[in-house]
């Protein structure tokens, strides 16, 4: 709304992809918190990008247990 208004816009983007392959999730958001200072709605945000996932394997017809994810960015799609 600032950008259609002509005022001063900023945007700040944040690539975690390389961070997140091989440190645990709850780890990082704790560093999130204290080091980069997210707070509120923006941690919430990333939170929800990261928690309650899981994923399953099929192959050759078979699929594998259902396992939580605990490390890594969720990618791919669910057909």
């Amino acid at each position: 709304m600032a950008a259609d208004e002509r005022l001063v816009t900023l945007l700040g983007l944040l690539d975690l992809a390389a961070a997140v392959d091989c440190v645990h999730h709850s780890m990082l958001l704790d560093r999130l918190r204290s080091a980069v200072c997210l707070y509120d709605s923006v941690l919430d945000w990333v939170w929800s990008f990261f928690t309650d996932r899981i994923q399953q394997i099929a192959y050759s017809g078979q699929l594998s247990v259902v396992q939580s994810v605990l490390f890594g960015v969720p990618q791919g799609s669910v057909y």
